[in-house]
């Protein structure tokens, strides 16, 4: 297996885990419906960063001692089981107070660290990206190639697919604006995504290693 071979077999898988909807679809389409399209790609480049961090610390080694250790496995997973559930339920509540739909102070710069921040650090406290990356960087990583180098390449890619399909999402909640930006549907966008975030971290919470 050449490098080459390699990182188009990967981008395949990679593009695969990026279809599947999940936590970073539900952010991505949230904020686009909900604040703006920049808003959006911000939590993107924010969800991308997790990825890349989590790549280079597999191919570092360092995530391993999450495979061999149940106990940090766990307590990281719980971590992020706890602040999906609280973000989720978070939107809820202000679904329903509708505090969205009132006028805010925040700062445009606050709105996207924000965004930025959320998309990050859902992605760093969900330990399952590492242990993906542990198992398929080996598999990716010809023999004469540089295991380190090899995996920022594969994260990359990762990242590189994220961003392509985070414009898709960005790309159709614009086309659709004017129907999703009326005060109810971005009410129900935050019940809906509030309710998708909590499924998800009890899921996590329950979930065996």
């Amino acid at each position: 297996m050449t490098v080459t071979s390699a990182l188009l077999s990967f981008a395949v898988v990679a593009a695969l885990m990026t279809l599947v909807p999940g936590v970073d679809t539900a952010l991505i389409l949230r904020s686009a419906v909900t604040r703006s399209r920049l808003d959006a790609l911000v939590a993107a480049l924010g969800i991308c960063s997790g990825v890349f961090i989590w790549g280079i610390i597999a191919a570092a080694g360092a995530s391993a001692v999450l495979a061999a250790s149940q106990l940090a496995y766990q307590i990281l997973t719980y971590a992020g089981a706890a602040y999906l559930i609280f973000l989720g339920g978070q939107m809820i509540y202000r679904s329903l107070r509708r505090r969205e739909l009132e006028p805010t102070n925040v700062s445009v710069a606050s709105s996207k660290w924000k965004a930025y921040a959320t998309g990050l650090v859902t992605n760093l406290l969900n330990p399952k990206i590492g242990v993906f990356y542990i198992a398929v960087i080996p598999q990716f990583t010809p023999a004469d190639a540089n295991a380190l180098l090899m995996g920022i390449a594969l994260s990359a890619v990762h990242v590189a697919m994220t961003l392509a399909w985070a414009g898709v999402l960005i790309l159709g909640a614009s086309l659709a604006g004017q129907w999703l930006s009326t005060p109810k549907a971005v009410t129900w966008m935050d019940r809906i995504t509030g309710t998708v975030l909590v499924g998800f971290g009890l899921r996590v919470a329950l979930s065996k290693p």
